[in-house]
């Protein structure tokens, strides 16, 4: 009962050789955080490069950097959420909305003047 059992790290080590493997091509990207920290990853050629990626020191995010220039956000900006007016006024016309409003206050009156108060 002497025998013992053996593992190999799979986790960190391919059993397949890499003779007659073509990588596919790659683009280095440079990354700087706040606190100093540079560092580079590696990324397939037609991949969308991210403008920002946590820090490997300190999880702080680092920005890209091309050239050693801060690479500009070009991103969409986030449209404000639409309140419940906005909905209503891509329906209705303000004037629209203005004649309702005198209906309902006429049709209101009415109740209340012959004592009914439920809708």
């Amino acid at each position: 009962m002497a025998e013992t059992m053996r593992g190999t790290g799979l986790g960190s080590k391919s059993l397949e050789r890499e003779i007659g493997v073509e990588l596919s091509e790659r683009v280095i990207a440079t990354f700087q955080c706040p606190d100093g920290h540079q560092f580079e990853l590696k990324f397939a050629l037609d991949a969308e490069l991210p403008r920002t990626w946590d820090c490997k020191n300190c999880s702080l995010e680092a920005i890209r950097f091309e050239d050693g220039v801060e690479v500009p956000f070009e991103g969409v900006a986030k449209d404000a959420p639409r309140t419940h007016l906005d909905m209503v006024l891509e329906r209705r016309t303000p004037e629209e909305l203005e004649e309702l409003l005198q209906e309902m206050l006429v049709s209101m009156r009415i109740r209340r003047s012959s004592g009914k108060i439920s809708a």
